[in-house]
């Protein structure tokens, strides 16, 4: 049974879409949704059901896909202990976090650390994603939490946290009801640079659901100024719900079909390293209190 296969149906079951699995994991839609139907006819069941409201799973893929869960789990761990046994690891881990990752779930990543069956240091680096991949993949950071868009398919993936995304319309005054994505496509949004993730999630939102962007002509340089250019009503703006520090006019929670949109955060990882158990326990103790408690 093909391992890769295993792991495009995961991503497709995490992600609730074949396009953004095959985003997240690094390849082309086709090879993926290829590997995916080669898995399905191996095991003889359908695992996802396509329809406007997303990927779900079928009755089947309901209790095959946490199967492959611990498939997966199970090979990631024997990988970690062989590399830890075969050379003991450091004292610390060397955490790189996006600027949207916000100060509740780094307080929780020390916690994890101090709490592993092997307690370590945990060292930060701030900087927006393409530097963090580039030290990730040369070894100079053992782990990242980053908005979960970027590719880097070889490496391990896991969801540790979400959050509500808000529309923030100087149009909508004094209108704090939940809306539409479809019922906001048509205001100006203001974008920062694809630098921090949250550019890279809006867009491809409004790509997935076929609808089209308007944005701003100018170009804010990060998350906070554009808040702080809502604010002033240069455009609309849409943001996690942690990330709105400014007072607004209209802050309405967004929906899809009914449903809030949530951005997700994701822990990045090599388990192939000295430290890959150690980085394992330290993920799945984040991951233990996924929804981030920031009420507004």
């Amino acid at each position: 049974m093909n391992i890769e296969a295993l792991r495009y149906a995961q991503a497709v079951s995490r992600t609730k879409s074949f396009s953004a699995a095959a985003r997240a994991y690094g390849v082309t839609q086709p090879a993926l949704s290829n590997g995916v139907a080669r898995l399905e006819d191996e095991l003889g069941v359908k695992l996802f059901d396509r329809s406007p409201r997303g990927v779900r799973p079928t009755a089947h893929g309901a209790q095959t896909l946490p199967l492959v869960d611990q498939v997966l789990n199970a090979l990631d761990k024997l990988v970690a202990e062989a590399q830890r046994l075969a050379h003991p690891g450091t004292e610390t881990i060397r955490m790189g976090v996006s600027p949207l990752i916000g100060p509740e779930l780094v307080a929780r990543a020390f916690e994890a650390a101090r709490t592993l069956t092997r307690p370590r240091d945990l060292i930060l680096r701030e900087a927006n994603l393409d530097p963090l991949s580039g030290d990730l993949q040369a070894g100079r950071l053992d782990i990242l939490l980053v908005p979960a868009v970027p590719g880097l398919p070889t490496f391990r993936h896991r969801v540790i946290a979400r959050e509500p995304m808000i529309v923030v319309d100087p149009a909508a005054a004094g209108d704090d009801s939940p809306v539409e994505l479809k019922d906001v496509a048509d205001a100006t949004y203001i974008l920062g640079p694809r630098a921090c993730g949250l550019t890279t999630f809006t867009t491809d939102l409004f790509r997935d659901q076929d609808l089209p962007l308007i944005s701003y002509p100018g170009e804010a340089a990060s998350f906070r100024a554009v808040d702080e250019w809502a604010s002033m009503g240069l455009g609309a703006a849409l943001l996690p719900r942690s990330k709105i520090t400014h007072e607004h006019t209209g802050c309405r929670p967004l929906l899809q079909a009914g449903e809030p949109v949530e951005i997700a955060y994701e822990a990045v990882w090599d388990c192939e390293t000295p430290l890959g158990a150690d980085l394992d326990e330290f993920v799945m103790a984040l991951t233990a209190s996924g929804e981030l408690d920031t009420p507004r």
